[in-house]
């Protein structure tokens, strides 16, 4: 028993300095890793802020587009509306011509 208590805490500290010596390995390797992402985020951003005015142009012609197709929407809406009120008010003018015809 007394040979078990005296290689029992070698043993630990043998695992605990290999435990040690693979997370400083780890923690090396996790910053080398993070340098590298930040240099690709680094340039992805570059990327994205050369293609922003592409971006902002299409969204000029974009919303260009979509107001001018309002516009048409729009007046042939107009169009229609007043076609069938016109309609309407012919129908209703000579409807009262007849009532008055009729009523005199």
């Amino acid at each position: 028993m007394e040979t078990l208590m005296s290689i029992l805490p070698i043993i630990l500290y043998i695992l605990g300095g290999i435990l040690l010596v693979t997370l400083i390995i780890l923690s090396i390797k996790l910053i080398k890793t993070i340098n590298r992402m930040n240099k690709v985020v680094d340039d992805v951003e570059v990327k994205v802020k050369s293609l922003s005015k592409f971006f902002s142009a299409v969204d000029f012609i974009t919303d260009t587009l979509s107001g001018l197709s309002d516009r048409i929407v729009e007046a042939i809406t107009n169009s229609i509306t007043n076609f069938f009120t016109k309609k309407r008010a012919k129908k209703k003018k000579e409807k009262e011509e007849l009532e008055d015809e009729t009523g005199e």
